[in-house]
């Protein structure tokens, strides 16, 4: 059995999207059923963190939400809520000084964001200064190289300042004692998820694969998803593996509860209960 870690859930900052965007060729007369939308059809997120501690102490953090740097207009736009992961950091007693890994599904800016700040000079800065940076290497180039539908959620001031940290991955690797990352392509061609184990068995955190408890139908996937047919493919094969090992799934931007377990109804369809 591998390394045990005490985690939390960290809430990094709300924000509102684009219904259809989040629903992709899910039609509303479905989704609105299930998240609210705005008058501007924007349903209600959260950017939600894992901090991890190990036994001697050591601090990891599974994602970054979108950070700080952003102007009046730009927090308009998605609703962001002025709050940082540092703010749900200091809320549980650390400093982001205290980071010793940052893991980072994917590179977008609700999840990458947060690895840089502006300080009081106003330049762009590292969050978390002793911290490496873990990410897929095939995820590292595409950002850098804005391979995006969306050109403006690989940006390179969340990018640029941390390229001396960063320890790119290449497919699946325990990177730390009982963490491991593996490929879940779909969302983006390199985004990867995260696995550890606590005192319960273990959990997963991965990414835009099921955003929130809304997503667990096959079908229910993002519109911006790069690849929609292999995201559904790499979801069955995470719920049957989930359901089949009694994992735990963290879902990063359910605004409710964010932790769940997977299990079948009768019709055979996938569905989520609280953990």
């Amino acid at each position: 059995m591998g390394q045990r870690w005490r985690w939390r859930l960290l809430r990094a900052g709300s924000l509102r999207l684009d219904g259809g965007g989040m629903f992709g060729v899910v039609p509303k007369t479905l989704w609105s059923r299930m998240a609210e939308a705005d008058e501007q059809n924007r349903i209600g997120l959260q950017t939600n963190c894992l901090l991890l501690e190990s036994e001697s102490g050591e601090k990891t953090l599974i994602e970054t939400g979108f950070g700080g740097k952003w102007s009046e207009k730009e927090r308009g736009f998605y609703a962001l809520e002025k709050r940082t992961v540092e703010d749900a950091l200091q809320e549980v007693g650390l400093r982001a000084e205290e980071i010793g890994q940052v893991i980072v599904t994917h590179l977008h800016f609700d999840h990458a964001g947060g690895l840089t700040k502006l300080n009081t000079a106003g330049e762009v800065v590292r969050t978390f200064p002793n911290a490496r940076v873990f990410v897929q290497k095939l995820e590292w180039e595409d950002a850098l190289a804005n391979k995006s539908t969306m050109t403006k959620t690989y940006l390179r001031n969340h990018l640029d300042p941390i390229a001396g940290c960063v320890e790119l991955v290449d497919g699946e690797r325990e990177i730390l004692p009982g963490v491991t990352v593996w490929p879940v392509p779909g969302h983006t061609w390199g985004q990867h998820a995260v696995r550890f184990e606590d005192e319960q068995g273990v959990v997963c955190f991965a990414g835009d694969v099921i955003p929130t408890a809304n997503h667990v139908g096959l079908a229910f996937s993002i519109g911006y998803d790069m690849m929609p047919y292999e995201n559904m493919l790499t979801k069955k094969k995470l719920l049957e593996r989930a359901e089949r090992e009694a994992w735990r799934l963290a879902l990063d931007h359910e605004p409710g509860h964010a932790v769940m377990r997977v299990k079948h109804n009768e019709g055979g369809k996938f569905t989520f209960e609280q953990a």
